[in-house]
């Protein structure tokens, strides 16, 4: 039985040291609007009426994963998987937007990102789908979200 049955899922929350500067990174690399910002919270949505929150809040005692896992250390809690039509342009993207690369790249059709809190997130080539499959805004297409 689910535990709610009146409300929605409402997305994934990931916990960092600056909920308001991660927010900003996931609006650049998504092409998503940012509804909420306080210093402890902040959530962002592809739009006011569609889709799932991804949603940010500050902890003090943050500590960044490292991935792949190392015994001792904190390890992933989940990522992200990001659908992408070209995984290069893809990288590249989110290099620009502030990612870095993951050191171990598991796979050649999937390249592992960090975001700037350390979570790691996965852009992918979906070979049944092609082309047709976009999740995040093409770099062109993408607003500027200063403006």
């Amino acid at each position: 039985m689910p535990l709610r049955t009146t409300k929605h899922w409402f997305g994934v929350v990931l916990d960092c040291p600056d909920a308001p500067a991660l927010a900003d990174f996931y609006e650049r690399l998504l092409g998503w609007r940012v509804f909420t910002r306080t210093p402890e919270w902040a959530t962002l949505a592809p739009s006011a009426d569609r889709g799932y929150n991804l949603a940010f809040a500050t902890e003090p005692n943050y500590e960044r994963p490292v991935w792949p896992s190392e015994p001792g250390r904190q390890g992933m809690m989940l990522h992200l998987d990001l659908e992408v039509d070209d995984l290069d342009v893809a990288v590249a993207y989110a290099l620009s937007c502030g990612a870095e690369e993951a050191t171990f790249q598991p796979q050649s059709d999937v390249c592992v990102m960090l975001d700037p809190a350390g979570h790691p997130f996965c852009l992918y080539l979906d070979p049944a789908e092609g082309d047709a499959g976009q999740v995040r805004a093409d770099p062109e297409e993408a607003q500027d979200p200063s403006s």
